[in-house]
């Protein structure tokens, strides 16, 4: 009978404390985990260049590179970007556990270190680490057009299918990384103040390529944020308003939710855009018409619509 070796967790360990260094070491290899210890933040770079471990427990308070920025330095790298990181430290301040979190950890813990505490709360973290693996490696199966991106608009994962979609329509950066045009930015941050009360079209269209756009499903981290792929097919809007009435596709579109009766928020909403790009989309409309208000051109697309169905 062949038994499996169970793979054991690798663990990063960062502080400038020896005594630290020691508790930690000899609590995680009884636990049977395998650790890699660094004692600033230097160190632990060169460390995750070689291993990528699976869980970093990080001393905030360091001479040099303190924890905050190692942490914010170790998430930019997208093979750790799922890689939990527990702080550790003697300030119990909550501008201090609000700095961790906002650099990428999903956890606090404070100084002395209680053992047992510590070790619970990895194996949730590590659970937890493996459930989002799991569920990422289900959605590259299914086929589904999702990705992550951080606060800065860099993309932190896409499955396979919004990855070839994204290099169609995206300019890798100079670091060979694919990052959201500013306009995309901008839709992210208002969508984010959305809880205060800020409304925020409910998606966004690529500036080269107003058919795909970005939609908001949510916060998965402080820093990560789950946006869907959506190809427009158009099936709501009548080809005839853009080739009969010598339309852009984008003011058929507009045209179209006009005639449904959709105001001109609405219908921002609706396509993604801001209300000022669909009143410039309307003048155009009219002007094209040769009327003077969206009763006018409503009619006018009503009548079409009939001509052709």
């Amino acid at each position: 009978m062949i038994t499996e070796t169970k793979k054991r967790d690798v663990a990063l360990v960062v502080d400038d404390s020896p005594e630290t260094l020691r508790l930690l070491t000899d609590a995680l290899d009884g636990a049977g985990m395998t650790v890699m210890v660094a004692m600033d933040g230097a160190a632990a770079m060169r460390i995750v260049d070689q291993i990528t471990p699976d869980i970093i427990l990080l001393d905030a308070v360091m001479p040099g590179m303190d924890g905050f920025e190692t942490c914010r330095r170790l998430k930019r790298d997208a093979g750790l970007s799922n890689v939990p990181v527990i702080f550790m430290t003697g300030l119990a301040e909550t501008e201090h556990i609000v700095s961790g979190l906002e650099a990428g950890g999903v956890d606090y813990v404070t100084k002395p270190i209680v053992i047992e505490e510590m070790l619970a709360r990895i194996r949730v973290h590590l659970a937890n680490a493996r459930l989002t693996q799991s569920a990422r490696a289900a959605l590259d199966v299914s086929g589904r057009f999702l990705l992550a991106v951080s606060r800065q608009g860099k993309i932190v994962w896409a499955t396979p299918q919004a990855q070839k979609l994204l290099s169609e329509n995206l300019a890798a950066g100079s670091d060979d990384e694919f990052v959201l045009p500013e306009p995309m930015l901008q839709w992210l941050e208002q969508t984010q103040k959305g809880a205060a009360g800020s409304k925020a079209p409910a998606a966004a269209s690529f500036p080269e390529n107003e058919q795909l756009r970005l939609q908001y499903m949510g916060k998965l981290a402080p820093n990560e944020f789950l946006l869907r792929l959506a190809k427009d097919q158009g099936g709501d809007t009548p080809a005839e308003f853009s080739s009969e009435l010598g339309l852009t596709t984008r003011e058929g579109e507009v045209l179209s939710w006009l005639s449904k009766g959709k105001t001109n928020r609405d219908i921002a909403q609706i396509l993604g855009l801001s209300p000022r790009t669909v009143d410039k989309h309307l003048e155009q409309i009219y002007a094209k018409l040769g009327v003077e208000n969206r009763t006018a051109a409503a009619a006018i697309a009503t009548s079409t619509g009939r001509r052709n169905s």
